[in-house]
């Protein structure tokens, strides 16, 4: 393990942000801004991936799909308008678009076997991966199969503390820890709590740290990771790379919540991106 000692710490700011990756050309087309796929679970539960769809359109991507199960389609189709529908029975057809160049996959999506066949696929395929909640927890029993399919990937990993705990039972949820986590993993981990961590292997790590006056105690509501999810699967649609996707959401997505404040619901958090680029100066 590293010791902390040893690393570099950077803090996720506004100072650090690449702002010029996120601004749009005036005669740009929106396949220059890429496809995200966000693959979902079956009926009664597409809400995740609908919030992480959501976010990735808004924070930038030029399209975005829902990949669903035939038996969704109409509950999801149902609830929007700008995302796309797409079956998923098959996963093999819906990657054969080769346009969709970010994929996440775990909100909503169910933990098991299938949700395992389904991961070893999309990172066989080369694409830009977030690989969230039930993507993480259906490798428990196993994270070396999982790090064996991530390692040199472009992938970024996002669990909370008890995801964490299931993928690195040896390691501590601090500085150190996600950076070793990072390094085993062979890709970025970033780990959500009110200090956000990322990690970028190794002897790096990124902190937001949301206290004081930049305090969001309202990000503590469901769904909230889920957009998360979504706006780095947005970004690296965008062409971002995985550790600057990584940090751009986490800062994007607090500064939201900031811009809400109490009251704050996940499905709010999509709409106020547009208030965040503004006070960027996008």
């Amino acid at each position: 393990m590293t010791s902390v000692f040893e690393l570099r710490v950077r803090s996720i700011d506004q100072a650090s942000l690449p702002l010029d990756m996120l601004r749009k050309r005036a005669d740009a087309h929106k396949y220059d801004y890429g496809h995200a796929l966000i693959l979902s679970g079956g009926s009664g539960r597409t809400g995740a991936a609908r919030l992480a769809a959501r976010a990735a359109l808004r924070v930038g991507a030029g399209l975005t799909t829902i990949g669903v199960p035939r038996e969704a389609v109409t509950e999801v189709a149902a609830q929007v308008t700008v995302v796309m529908v797409g079956v998923a029975d098959r996963l093999d057809d819906i990657l054969a678009d080769h346009r969709m160049n970010a994929v996440c996959i775990g909100p909503g999506y169910g933990v098991g076997e299938g949700c395992r066949r389904a991961v070893e696929k999309i990172l066989t395929q080369g694409r830009a991966v977030v690989l969230d909640a039930d993507a993480l927890t259906s490798f428990a029993d196993d994270p070396e199969a999982l790090f064996a399919l991530t390692r040199g990937q472009r992938v970024v990993m996002t669990p909370h503390t008890g995801e964490f705990k299931r993928l690195f039972p040896d390691l501590t949820a601090d500085r150190s820890g996600v950076v070793s986590a990072a390094d085993r993993a062979g890709c970025i981990v970033l780990l959500k709590g009110r200090c956000t961590r990322v990690g970028i292997g190794g002897d790096l790590v990124s902190e937001h740290n949301s206290r004081g006056r930049r305090d969001t105690p309202w990000l503590a509501t469901a769904g909230s990771g889920d957009v998360l999810a979504g706006l780095i699967t947005g970004l690296l649609a965008r062409g971002l790379e995985p550790f600057e996707a990584a940090e751009l959401a986490v800062y994007v997505h607090a500064e939201a919540a900031r811009a809400f404040g109490p009251g704050l619901i996940a499905e709010d958090l999509p709409d106020l991106v547009p208030v965040v680029f503004q006070d960027l100066g996008l």
